[in-house]
């Protein structure tokens, strides 16, 4: 399979619509894992343990899709440069089922 199979367009179309996905459910969450401030007088230990257990997921949440935002942001730079779709440790083409699983995807999958 010759780069020419890929439809950059359409990758680009999907990356794009990924990352705006990602950056509309990042402003959604963003209160969620605000600091937790609960009164101790009024609210008992395991509810503010479970707040902070709230606030911890959905921190964890948030980074992991700042790092799919930036994996998306390095695979159209790489678009523009001419090099999507090829594999950054060994150069090989990446299989187009692998980028229609993962448009993002970086390298081939090594067994």
């Amino acid at each position: 399979m010759s780069r020419s199979d890929i439809d950059i367009e359409y990758f680009k179309k999907r990356l794009l619509h990924l990352k705006q996905e990602l950056q509309g459910l990042l402003e959604l969450s963003h209160d969620a894992s605000s600091p937790v401030v609960l009164d101790q007088t009024s609210v008992g230990r395991l509810s503010r343990m479970d707040a902070m257990q709230g606030q911890a997921m959905a921190q964890e949440t948030e980074r992991r899709r700042r790092v799919e935002i930036q994996k998306i942001e390095a695979a159209l730079k790489r678009m523009d440069e001419g090099e999507y779709g090829y594999c950054i440790k060994t150069g090989e083409e990446i299989p187009l089922q692998r980028l229609e699983i993962d448009p993002a995807a970086t390298t081939i999958v090594q067994s």
